[in-house]
Parts: structure tokens; sequence; C-alpha cells
């Protein structure tokens, strides 16, 4: 889930939602800021890290800072992929 990892941002991917959501947790604690891209079937994945760090691990303590929606047109495919952004920010 997390292939991207550069900074404070987090490509997510089919991993295990719990695993991720403590990594997301140890960066967020020593960068103050994290961002949570996905796409197409991941992005429940990603909505259900953002809640369990804002509203059970760090509840009172970080926010959602931003959410942006997007879609992607895949010419190859003639399809519409969606995307997702989450920025999470702990709050000081």
């Amino acid at each position: 889930m997390m292939v991207g990892k550069q900074g404070g941002i987090f490509k997510v991917e089919d991993d295990p939602v719990m695993r991720v959501a403590i990594d997301v947790l140890e960066r967020l604690g020593s960068l103050g800021r994290i961002t949570l891209k996905a796409s197409g079937e991941n992005i429940p994945n990603a909505v259900a890290i953002a809640n369990i760090i804002t509203d059970k691990m760090m509840k009172g303590t970080s926010s959602v800072e931003k959410i942006h929606v997007d879609s992607e047109n895949i010419m190859v495919m003639g399809q519409i992929l969606s995307t997702i952004e989450i920025t999470l920010a702990k709050n000081i």
C-alpha cells in the first residue's frame, strides 16, 4: 500500500488497511502532514485509513485538511479512472 512513500505522500494499494494505518500514523507523527493517494478500487482503502487515523488513533489531535477527487481518461482502454487525494494534518 505504500509504493510511493516520498516525503508525505502515500500511494494506497491493496494491502491490509490497519497495517498501513499504523505506518501512516508513524509518518504523520514525524512530518505533521500526510497525503493519501488512491485510484479505482483502492479509494475505499484510502478513506478507511483516513477514518482510522482521524476518528480512532488520533481523535482530536488530527484532521482531514483537504480532499481532492478527480478522474483520468485511460485512452488505451477507453475508460475513466477515479482518483482521490486525502491530506491529513496533525493538530498542533
